[in-house]
């Protein structure tokens, strides 16, 4: 699920690099504000709900219809595995500096370093839930 959906989020960073209206950037820069200010709390859950606005922001940005109605569903079915993944040790600072390449990227109108870093950070998410149950599984043969 987590490659499917890398794809689909690249596909996204790549045109709302091409599409993005100023109207966007500034609800895209919000929503990664808002991460930001999580992180900083160490608030996990708050980080995740807007860790949500801003992929949700991208999705918006990206001006194709089709493409948020196959994202969205996605994103919901994967939110239990996305939520989990943030309490690996230092994911929330990873992903949040992950979200400043792709900010970068996307209001630099570049769509092929928006389209890498989104894929990028979407399959690390993925590797770093595997990671979580390798060490739950861990824990609880110990």
């Amino acid at each position: 699920m987590f490659g499917v959906m890398a794809e689909l989020e690249a596909m996204a960073g790549r045109l709302a690099a091409c599409r993005c209206t100023a109207i966007d950037k500034k609800t895209i820069q919000a929503a990664h504000d808002e991460c930001r200010s999580a992180a900083e709390r160490g608030d996990t859950d708050a980080y995740y709900y807007e860790n949500e606005r801003f992929h949700q922001a991208i999705y918006a940005a990206s001006r194709n219809g089709f493409l948020v109605e196959q994202c969205l569903p996605l994103q919901r079915r994967l939110r239990s595995y996305r939520r989990l993944q943030l309490r690996a040790v230092n994911r929330m600072k990873t992903s949040l500096a992950e979200h400043e390449m792709i900010v970068e990227a996307i209001f630099n109108g570049d769509g092929a370093q928006a389209e890498q870093a989104l894929k990028l950070h979407i399959i690390i998410q993925g590797e770093r839930f595997e990671d979580l149950i390798a060490a739950l599984a861990d824990q609880s043969a110990a």
